[in-house]
Order: structure tokens, then sequence, then C-alpha cells
């Protein structure tokens, strides 16, 4: 079969692959209709997210159709399903508790040394997403395994078009998730650094949430005209002190809640973020977190942060007295997806969500690596990208 494989840094290609067959008894086959490229596969497209191999399978943002299952999968063929990136096995005790991104089963065994050095515990796997996530190959490609298909994946109803339900397999869940983690209450002015797909999901489900202000951040003109369609104030960090701004858009307290959905290479102008760059270039390993430093100096005492946005290594400067002194909660975590979707699906039937405005472009998965391109350099325009395998 044809798919996008991993080659190093700004180096992917679409290859011919061995097709995928039934590996295990829970396992399901599934023909890819409809394939996004995210955000987070940039970190891998720029080479900083470490565990990837020349020849990985990308893509975790994936529909199809079921064409074979296993004997213990619950899976239909014909029916046509969503996958969560997540990875989850449905019995331990972290799937148990629905925080299914942290499946204590989905990662093979001797994948996980290498997680458990970086963070202290093994992570749980993601599709497409490097070895230390467990090496499963991604779904831009023409055809899936899907592991665990009696827990993650949710069934489509006829109707309903790939362009509306595509990113319940990660982006809205995400941007859902990263509002929920901001805690919001009836009333409450949130702060949302970065307009990309994430960021303008949580902008959505902040309002939907009950927010009473959102105030979105970044510097793209087209992301932050999205924004403001979608009900929220904006701040172009190129033109404006994003501080003091936010202090006089909150009555002088700052904002209640901020929400972090820019991750390990944000962009920005102060001497740290160009530093913290540098050193990812170089591979010391520094995540670049200005957007973070930023939300947590400009959150109100006693306020929420959320961190959908994406960290893989370590951060220097952390401002970790002001985090302690001002009193902050701070939630963070890969998505549990399989906790939102069905909830999610339902809300987008009735109509209270909308994916498709997201969309800028669809593209043959030959043309990928344009995309890929395009994605990574002009993300004003390029908005978001599906690719269609078949």
């Amino acid at each position: 079969m044809r798919a996008l494989t991993w080659h190093g840094r700004h180096d992917v290609r679409v290859d011919n692959v061995p097709d995928p067959a039934i590996v295990n008894p829970r396992d399901a086959i599934v023909k890819i209709t409809s394939t996004a490229i995210c955000g987070s596969d940039l970190h891998l497209y720029d080479a900083v997210i470490p565990g990837m191999k020349k020849g990985d399978v990308l893509g975790h943002e994936f529909m199809g159709e079921v064409v074979e299952t296993g004997p213990k999968s619950t899976l239909e063929k014909g029916q046509r399903v969503v996958i969560p990136f997540t990875i989850a096995c449905g019995s331990c005790f972290f799937c148990e508790n629905d925080l299914y991104s942290a499946c204590d089963n989905s990662n093979p065994v001797e994948k996980q040394d290498a997680s458990e050095a970086l963070y202290g515990h093994a992570m749980s796997s993601l599709f497409g997403y490097s070895h230390l996530t467990g090496g499963y190959s991604g779904g831009q490609a023409e055809y899936v395994r899907v592991p665990f298909s009696d827990v993650g994946p949710q069934v489509i109803p006829d109707g309903m078009s790939d362009d509306e339900v595509l990113f319940l397999s990660d982006i809205l869940p995400t941007g859902w998730m990263g509002a929920e983690n901001a805690d919001i209450k009836p009333g409450d002015t949130v702060a949302v650094w970065g307009c990309g797909p994430v960021g303008l999901f949580a902008v959505q489900s902040a309002m939907i949430m009950g927010a009473g202000k959102v105030i979105a951040i970044d510097h793209y003109p087209n992301r932050l005209r999205l924004a403001k369609e979608l009900g929220a104030e904006v701040i172009d960090f190129k033109l404006t002190d994003v501080r003091e701004a936010l202090m006089e858009m909150s009555g002088g307290l700052g904002p209640d809640a901020v929400i972090d959905a820019v991750g390990m290479e944000a962009h920005g102008f102060t001497a740290g973020n160009m530093l913290d760059t540098v050193k990812q270039r170089f591979g010391i390993g520094a995540d670049s977190a200005d957007a973070l430093r930023q939300a947590i100096m400009c959150v109100r005492k006693g306020g929420r942060v959320s961190m959908p946005g994406v960290y893989g290594g370590l951060v220097d400067d952390f401002p970790i007295g002001a985090l302690m002194e001002k009193g902050l909660q701070v939630k963070t975590g890969q998505t549990h997806v399989q906790r939102y979707t069905a909830d999610l699906l339902k809300r987008i039937q009735d109509g209270e969500i909308d994916t498709t405005f997201l969309i800028s472009h669809h593209l043959p998965l030959e043309e990928a690596p344009k995309g890929y391109k395009n994605f990574h350099d002009n993300q004003d325009e390029w908005t978001k990208v599906v690719l269609k395998p078949h």
C-alpha cells in the first residue's frame, strides 16, 4: 500500500510499504477515507521529538471503513469509524478511570524503557508518533491496523460527512479537554495562546462552557480572523504587549484561566524564546516554552493554567516562583479522546459544534509532502490539511 513515511528533518515521502494485517484478536483493519496533518505532526517534521526511525508511517488523525476484524473486535465490516489517536486497552487502572492516554498496556514492553527514563513512567501508545509511544504505524496511509478496536473507535452514523467528524480523532477533543482543564466558570475571562486548530477548538469549547470573554492570542491574521468569527476578542502579539492588553481587558486582575495551545515550538521575539529555539535546533533538548511562561505570568492570582500544547523535553527559565507564589492550578496531558467522542459527536449532530470551518485544503495522499511543507511554512492560509488516500 501507499503511505507517508518519515525520513528525517523536513523529509517525508509517500512510499510503498507492507499492507497491515491482523496481529491480535482485538485488532481491526481500516481503509482510510480521510486523514489530517496535525500541528503535532510538525514536531516530527522538525525532528524535535525523539524516537523516530526512517520509514515510520506518520499520521494520528484519521477515519475510514472497517474492512477486516479480529475475532474479539466489536466492529463490523463496512462500518465507518473515527479512530482516537490515543491507543488504550480499556481495562487497566488508568483506562478504568477514564485516563485513556495514560494506558498501561498499549505500549509494548520492549518499547517502554526509553519513555520511562524520560518521564518516570512509561508512556501509553499513540498512532504514528515515534517509538517512545509504541512505534505503531499511523493513518496517513491507505490502510491501518487498529489495536484494541473494541475500545477506541467511534462508529459514525450514516449521512455525516468525513469533514464533519474527522477531528473527533484528536484536535476537537483536545481543544475541548484543554477548555475543560481550565475549569471554566460562567462569566470567566479565558485567554488562549495559539489560534491553530487546537487553539480554535479551545476557543469554541470555552464559549460553549460559559466563558464570559475569550481572548485569543496569535500573530497570523487569518487565524485571528477565525477566532474572532467564533466570538473571541483577539491580540496580535507582534503588535501588542500581551500582558498589558490582558490586564486592561480583564479589569486589572488578569484572566481567570489561561490555555497554552502552542506547546514546544512557540514562536516569539523574546530573548528566552530565541535561545530555546537555538538549543532545540542543536539537539540540546530544550522545549521552547515562551507561550507557557507568558501564560503563567499573565493569569490572575489563584487562576488556572491548562496545557493542551505538546511538550516533550526540558524547559529552561521556567517561572516556578510565579506558579507557586500566585497559587496557580495546572492541568495538562495527552487527550483522553475516548472519554469525549460520543458526547462531541452528538454536539456536532445537534449543530452546537462546527468543525468544517477549519479545513483549508484537501489533497490526495500523494501530495502529502506538499501539504506538510505548506502547513509548516504558511500556517496563515493553510489552517488544516485533509488528505484523501482513496
